[in-house]
């Protein structure tokens, strides 16, 4: 009823009713058209027209038979529908071609019909560091001279949306950020397209994804470092994640709110790493990876409880993969190799089997958020021995990896209401083994931070500070402070 046509005819009918019911059936017509035409419902040529008809009637002295006052108020009736036909046509006319609008995914492009959606993201993470830039990893890195760097992380723009129908969906994200050393030419600080893939959304339960993208294979890495608790990843990203693959995958969720609800990911990729114009051999990696929801509703990919959830939420995953190739150890900028391995450019074709196995947990409520992962790598080289690249040889067999984390953040609000609301406090715990056959070489990290949310995660500063171990066979133990601050916003 709140449409302009259901409105006109609500009106033509109400009056029409009142004024049969309370006015003699000689004077009928003629009020009826003028209060139409005083509401403009009507013009003046058609009321002009019910005047004449009205007028012959008139002439016969005689009151109307009962059908002429009939045909007299078809004949309004049908003005009626007429003039709403028009109205119709000319609000469909005036609707623009294109809505422009706002929302969490940045401006938006759509057609009338819902069929095209673009959206269109801008977004600034800008950080300070002291006194290392990254996780120190051996005896120099801790040994070395202390910096004070401030640098754009990371300058994204993000471009989604759907295209013929709501369930083709797509997505590019370029980063523009200017990464080079002192010693590179300037052109080396290029933009790079990270992410690009279509998703044919048909079905919630079975759903298909090609493109390259970070695989979901663990949730630290597919968290978004812009919905994250803390300013980066712990130590164990490096070594343990899968980033991002050119592959294809099948995913979907099955049995929802049921004790049975759970998601699960299967799929097939190159095993190069991002940016990768070809396979380098006819190896593929696979990947799967069973989710279950434990309360029977899903958490999202993002850290930090922002949207304060009323009932528990929680997760429990299992993830595991194997691919053989050149690469033992994955990145944004695509193919690496682990310390002490040959690198890409320098290994065979097949010269690595890469495999893992991981297990997560999540659980949000009430400002509370937690997450874990426990992982296991195995690298197993290939027969002969290589070249690693600290220019030793690194004989065939077999290396094993172990490390996980876990980490907390609570908004206090929830327990004391003096406490800003946009506030959070979070705590995190990583340790990584690179090599389980060989003692006193892991390291750890202990690490807190401060959060403050002017706009849930498209808005936020983080001030954080890590305590960074590196244990040593023969020699002391090293430890490094480290304080970082950023501020990340999308637009």
């Amino acid at each position: 009823m709140d449409t302009p046509q259901s409105f006109v005819r609500l009106t033509a009918l109400c009056t029409l009713i009142i004024i049969t019911a309370f006015v003699p059936p000689a004077t009928a017509g003629d009020t009826l058209s003028d209060i139409l035409l005083e509401k403009g419902i009507i013009t003046k040529e058609d009321w002009q027209r019910i005047q004449d008809a009205e007028r012959k009637q008139d002439e016969t002295a005689e009151p109307p038979p009962a059908e002429d006052r009939q045909a007299t108020e078809e004949m309004i009736l049908n003005i009626v529908k007429q003039r709403e036909a028009e109205a119709a046509r000319q609000t469909q006319d005036e609707k623009p071609p294109v809505k422009v609008g706002w929302g969490k995914k940045g401006f938006s492009l759509e057609t009338a019909d819902g069929l095209f959606k673009t959206t269109l993201q801008w977004r600034f993470q800008g950080r300070w560091t002291y006194p290392e830039r990254s996780d120190p990893r051996n005896a120099r890195a801790f040994n070395d001279d202390a910096e004070s760097s401030f640098e754009l992380r990371r300058v994204r723009m993000k471009i989604g949306g759907h295209g013929y129908q709501p369930w083709i969906q797509y997505y590019l994200e370029v980063d523009l950020q200017p990464g080079r050393d002192f010693d590179d030419n300037a052109a080396t600080a290029h933009s790079r397209l990270i992410d690009w893939r279509i998703t044919l959304a048909t079905y919630p339960w079975a759903r298909l994804r090609v493109g390259q993208w970070k695989i979901d294979y663990n949730r630290e890495r597919v968290d978004s470092s812009g919905k994250q608790t803390f300013v980066e990843r712990s130590i164990v990203n490096r070594v343990f994640t899968l980033d991002r693959q050119v592959g294809a995958m099948l995913y979907g969720r099955l049995n929802p709110g049921t004790l049975a609800d759970m998601n699960y990911y299967a799929g097939v990729w190159t095993g190069g790493g991002r940016g990768l114009a070809k396979n380098d051999d006819a190896h593929m990696m696979y990947m799967g990876r069973l989710q279950w929801n434990v309360f029977g509703r899903e958490l999202k990919w993002r850290q930090s409880d922002t949207s304060f959830h009323e009932r528990p939420t929680a997760s429990v995953s299992l993830a595991g993969y194997t691919t053989i190739g050149r690469c033992t150890r994955w990145s944004s900028g695509g193919c690496g190799n682990l310390s002490g391995l040959t690198s890409p450019s320098d290994a065979r074709d097949g010269q690595f089997r890469v495999e893992g196995v991981q297990v997560g947990s999540a659980f949000k409520y009430r400002g509370f958020a937690w997450q874990h992962e426990t992982h296991w790598k195995q690298v197993k080289h290939a027969p002969g021995s290589d070249q690693g690249d600290a220019g030793r040889a690194v004989p065939a067999g077999t290396t094993n990896m172990f490390g996980g984390y876990f980490q907390a953040g609570y908004f206090p609000h929830g327990l004391m209401a003096v406490v800003p609301k946009p506030l959070e406090v979070a705590f995190r715990y990583a340790h990584v083994d690179p090599d389980t056959s060989r003692g006193e070489d892991a390291r750890q990290e202990l690490t807190g931070a401060l959060n403050w949310f002017f706009a849930g995660h498209q808005n936020k500063v983080t001030v954080d500070a890590s305590y960074l171990t590196l244990e040593q066979t023969a020699a002391r133990d090293f430890s490094e402070q480290r304080v970082r601050l950023q501020w990340d916003v999308s637009f």
